[in-house]
């Protein structure tokens, strides 16, 4: 509407000027046909001329005895009397002319006027999209939302694996969509709002594209922080724009990814200023939420990986109705995403997904579409026709570890060094039942600090683990300390990263889950975000005595030194497979799981 508008505008200006502009031509057309000054010289000098009025450039009158064309009426253009007294002489016949300097003028006056305007269009314009604007000024309060038709979107449940939970929780949202009267029989309603939340990569996103893409509906896609701007009221009148919009095309699904850039809980920062735009933003949100009818249908899906900053007025019964967790797939999830990526690229026949599945616990849905995506650069790197497992291994290793610093070169002691670390970690992991099996141990260096790595292959998900178990996992890690110390009689800063890990493991023990004796069953630690681990919630001051953190301080020394201990004493026993391993990873410099067999085979029993 606005864009017509611009148009008519410009029409009107361009009707006026040709209107003046054959205004002018029928001005000098209608004229009585001009005299040559000559000719009216010869008038007045023959006593023809009855009278005349003189004007700034012209001369009319009218004349005693008519011309033998018939004009009795006449008007010539004044030329300066020196000229003309100059030229009677020579019989010339000779006239003024009038310039029309209309159009002239009139550029001079609006060319510059509208070269002006479109360079303070154009430089509007740049300042806008600079600020976040969008394309001008006018658009500063429209929504942001890219809107994807059921044709645009090309999503659908198929493109979706690993999260078959969360895929059925949507799958009735998925129904409502297309029979809208189906869940209003027996007076039931659909959640107004599907809260998507799980750690990033998990695929909430696509998960959002996938209800659109089988309902078949238009699909508003915005993210939390495209609402708020520099300017206040901004992000309010984005809500109510994104809303309106959604309406007029209801059945449709608005999609606002990364939630809690605009929903973070409202005076969480006490004193740094109560009514902020972020907060006007996520009060107009409220509001529509309030205000929407489900039975039109429109559904809000939300996606968030920071469920625990929410603002509480966001998640209650009426808003948020449903939340749907997309955590890291299982083995058998990742075993399915993997076979979706399998599709986009040249397999090698006997590739199996189970056994790159094993490899990659932890891994989301995004890392194992980096993983398919780093093993077929690898095979391309090759010269390869087909992706092997062998690639995928390398693939697993150059995400986990790091790029191979083949041009780091460390002296022969540190090389030493770093063999019998690798295989102190892979001894005792060998010599600890219920320990997840080695696969592979290298000292080629990887990455920004890693001098060396060993890969450890679980042979199941854990979701519970005991005392004993964690205190198995820290003597893996400071394994590679203990043959340090056993070899060398001293210690280096390549166990840096193992003392980290085990030190947080000590405290979860002591603090979070209660397995000291001496402290009893009691949590000392504060609640961490649920999928932010290791990142305590800010604010959230010490609840215990300055006694009790002593108290832990020493439950916590006394844990690691007793591994300590332990894994030392266990390597001893193991000495001459130690000498062995060590010697036999410094000539090949990795040993594969398939090698490492040979020296859990002479390993004593403990």
């Amino acid at each position: 509407m606005q864009k017509q508008t611009q148009f008519n505008i410009w029409y009107v200006v361009l009707a006026v000027l040709g209107i003046m502009w054959l205004h002018d031509i029928w001005e000098t057309v209608r004229t009585v046909e001009p005299l040559p000054y000559s000719e009216f010289v010869q008038q007045l000098k023959a006593g023809n001329v009855k009278e005349i009025e003189i004007l700034q450039n012209t001369i009319q009158g009218e004349l005693n005895k008519p011309l033998p064309d018939g004009r009795s009426k006449f008007v010539t253009t004044r030329v300066e009397a020196a000229l003309a007294k100059d030229l009677e002489p020579y019989n010339v016949k000779f006239r003024g002319v009038v310039q029309s300097n209309f159009l002239q003028t009139v550029l001079s006056w609006v060319l510059p006027a509208v070269i002006f305007f479109f360079i303070w269009m154009f430089l509007a314009r740049k300042f806008a999209e600079k600020s976040g604007m969008g394309g001008g000024f006018m658009s500063i309060g429209k929504s942001k939302a890219k809107v994807y038709v059921e044709t645009d979107t090309k999503v659908t449940f198929a493109d979706v694996a690993g999260v078959d939970e969360a895929e059925a929780e949507l799958q009735e949202i998925v129904e409502f969509l297309k029979d809208p009267g189906k869940y209003g029989r027996l007076g039931a309603r659909i959640p107004k709002g599907v809260l998507l939340v799980g750690p990033p990569g998990t695929g909430k996103t696509l998960l959002a594209k996938a209800v659109a893409g089988e309902a078949g509906v238009p699909f508003f896609s915005i993210n939390g922080s495209e609402f708020v701007e520099m300017f206040v009221g901004v992000g309010a009148a984005r809500v109510r724009d994104l809303f309106e919009q959604a309406r007029l095309k209801a059945p449709a699904i608005i999609f606002i990814d990364e939630l809690d850039a605009m929903g973070r809980a409202r005076g969480a920062f006490g004193g740094i200023g109560g009514h902020d735009e972020k907060e006007q933003t996520l009060n107009q949100l409220l509001v529509e939420m309030d205000g929407f009818d489900t039975s039109k249908g429109l559904i809000l899906l939300a996606a968030t990986n920071r469920p625990e900053i929410l603002d509480p007025a966001l998640l209650r019964a009426g808003r948020f109705d449903r939340q749907v967790l997309v955590d890291r797939p299982d083995k058998k999830g990742r075993v399915q995403i993997l076979n979706v990526h399998f599709k986009k690229i040249k397999l090698a026949p006997g590739t199996d997904a189970d056994q790159i599945a094993a490899l990659t616990p932890g891994f989301t849905g995004a890392d194992l579409a980096n993983l398919v995506n780093e093993a077929a650069l690898v095979a391309t790197r090759r010269g390869e026709e087909a992706v092997t497992t062998d690639d995928f291994t390398v693939a697993v290793e150059r995400i986990v570890a790091g790029l191979e610093k083949k041009n780091r070169l460390l002296n022969p002691k540190e090389r030493e060094i770093v063999a019998y670390h690798e295989m102190g970690h892979a001894l005792v992991a060998m010599s600890t039942p219920g320990a997840d099996s080695v696969h592979k141990v290298s000292i080629i260096p990887r990455g920004i600090g890693a001098l060396g790595y060993t890969i450890q292959r679980p042979t199941e998900d854990r979701f519970l683990m005991t005392r004993e178990e964690l205190e198995n996992k820290m003597a893996v890690l400071i394994g590679g300390r203990a043959a340090e110390y056993i070899v060398f009689k001293h210690l280096s800063t390549g166990a840096a990263d193992d003392l980290a890990k085990i030190t947080d493991i000590a405290r979860s023990i002591v603090m979070r889950y209660g397995m000291d004796e001496k402290l009893g069953h009691v949590s000392y630690e504060s609640e961490r975000g649920a999928f932010l681990p290791g990142v305590p919630q800010s604010g959230r001051e010490r609840e215990y005595s300055d006694g009790t953190a002593r108290e832990i301080d020493q439950a916590v020394r006394e844990l690691i030194q007793r591994i300590f201990e332990r894994t030392v004493a266990l390597l001893q026993r193991q000495r001459t497979v130690l000498e062995a391993s060590a010697r036999r990873l410094l000539e090949k410099e990795t040993l594969t799981e398939s090698e490492l067999v040979t020296f859990k085979q002479q390993l004593l029993p403990a």
